[in-house]
């Protein structure tokens, strides 16, 4: 007999995908009674003119507007605080992440903290955040994080560690997938969130903890939308079809990796984001290809499950990790550590950096111990 399958799932309530979707905003934000949102953004979105047509249409709906857009990429626990304050001081009652990761991991604690006031350091960690949150509503503009789908928000602390706070209460009400806020993404970051996204499809293929069917079916299919377009859209960054795919695939790997968490990719990016200020796509783009090879004696069979959905012979992990090199190396994302700043005598201190990462660590099919973690950055130096 099998045995018996045990899963708790969860995820956003009301997920909306098409052109346009954006338009929805006021009617959302009228559903929950709100007058006054604050829009959680980045300087360079707000700067390439996507925020105005959202912001204006919120106006003229009679909803009020303030505008947080000081976002950073992996977000200091300073701009959450900041962003937190803002809202405070406007009074509102509901609030938009409207970017990438970044602006909406900081929209998701700023709902948090605003009904529910306490020190960050007290709430990292998995399910420690049990307060209530300001109504919330995300808007991805790359396809990539999943972030719109998970109950996870990543924070850079003062001395440059990632952490993060996993709870439930930081799901969204709704998420608004719109293929026309993309179209404008420079082909590196769509590379980049793309490669992300398909790391999370295949961690949470091969997590060791909490992998069940429903994060199956979800990342199997993530891949394949994810694998089949991303080559699309970096050929023709215009195609929207191409675009809305890549959201959905992004958001059902995102789906799937809340449920079945990531593994030593996401350990060994982390502190390239928080010590040299990679990019997270990046940062998972530059370490996937090597944990894949070092993860093969324990993921063979999995990987061979993957094959075909990439276009490898059914069965082979061979042909599956040279389909995912392959998908990489055709991108143009940077290949290597020296290439994005890295310095060759900071391995050590990224490696133990790397092993304070037990809450992804402990998901990885294979045990990496300092030396793997050492040789596994010196592998792409």
């Amino acid at each position: 007999m099998p045995n018996a399958i045990a899963l708790d799932f969860s995820t956003t309530p009301r997920i909306v995908l098409r052109p346009g979707a954006v338009a929805d905003l006021p009617a959302i934000l009228r559903d929950v009674h709100a007058r006054h949102a604050l829009l959680v953004t980045d300087p360079g979105l707000v700067k390439a003119g996507l925020i105005e047509p959202a912001v204006a249409a919120l106006r003229a709906a009679g909803i009020a507007v303030t505008v947080y857009d000081q976002v950073q990429a992996d977000p200091p626990v300073r701009i959450v605080v900041a962003a937190a304050d803002a809202a405070r001081q406007a009074l509102v009652d509901a609030v938009i992440g409207f970017g990438g990761g970044s602006a909406m991991d900081t929209a998701k604690l700023v709902a948090y903290l605003v009904r529910s006031p306490c020190d960050l350091e007290t709430i990292y960690g998995v399910e420690l955040a049990q307060g209530a949150r300001l109504p919330l509503i995300l808007v991805p503009t790359t396809a990539g994080t999943g972030s719109e789908v998970t109950p996870i928000s990543i924070v850079t602390t003062d001395n440059d560690e990632k952490r993060g706070v996993v709870s439930r209460r930081l799901l969204p009400d709704v998420a608004l997938l719109d293929p026309d806020t993309t179209l404008g993404l420079p082909a590196g970051v769509t590379a980049a969130t793309g490669i992300d996204a398909m790391v999370h499809a295949i961690e949470a293929y091969t997590s060791r903890h909490k992998k069940n069917p429903i994060s199956d079916v979800l990342a199997r299919q993530a891949l394949a939308l994810l694998s089949q377009n991303l080559p699309v859209v970096l050929d023709r960054p215009g195609d929207r079809a191409a675009r809305g795919a890549m959201l959905l695939g992004s958001c059902l790997a995102g789906m799937a990796f809340a449920n079945a968490p990531v593994a030593a990719v996401h350990a060994l990016a982390y502190p390239l984001g928080g010590r040299y200020h990679v990019s997270h796509g990046l940062s998972n783009s530059l370490m996937l290809v090597p944990v894949l090879n070092f993860n093969a004696s324990a993921a063979a069979p999995l990987y061979g499950e993957l094959a075909a959905i990439v276009g490898a012979v059914a069965g082979s992990t061979d042909g599956f990790i040279a389909k995912i090199t392959d998908l990489v190396a055709g991108s143009g994302v940077p290949r290597r550590l020296r290439e994005v700043g890295v310095t060759q005598d900071s391995l050590d201190l990224l490696a133990e950096d790397a092993m304070r990462q037990t809450r992804l660590l402990v998901n990885n099919p294979v045990e990496v111990t300092l030396a793997d973690a050492r040789r596994l950055y010196g592998s792409v130096f």
